[in-house]
């Protein structure tokens, strides 16, 4: 080790403080989607007054603000968001 080099442990400590900070970062925005995709769920299902329109708009600012958190997850949004806002939408519009 030449002065004024960090030791291999000291730049293993630095990448794992990353690693974690970064897990940490994603467990957040993940919960953050959670949330916000079960606030949508409920307006979608309960709001006596919503109109398709309005809630196709909904569903459609959630997609985006989802995509802005994971950008590279559309699929995993398809998969999992998608479905679940589709079929309110058919059970609370009596769509097809």
């Amino acid at each position: 080790m030449n002065i004024g080099e960090p030791a291999k442990h000291e730049k293993n400590l630095h990448l794992a403080i990353d690693h974690n900070e970064e897990s940490e970062d994603e467990a957040r925005r993940i919960r953050r989607l959670q949330i916000m995709m079960s606030m949508v769920s409920s307006v979608i299902s309960q709001d006596p007054s919503l109109t398709v329109e309005e809630a196709s708009e909904l569903a459609a600012g959630a997609k985006r603000a989802a995509l802005a958190m994971f950008p590279d997850k559309e699929l995993a949004y398809d998969i999992i968001y998608k479905p679940r806002l589709q079929r309110l939408m058919r059970e609370r519009f009596h769509l097809q």
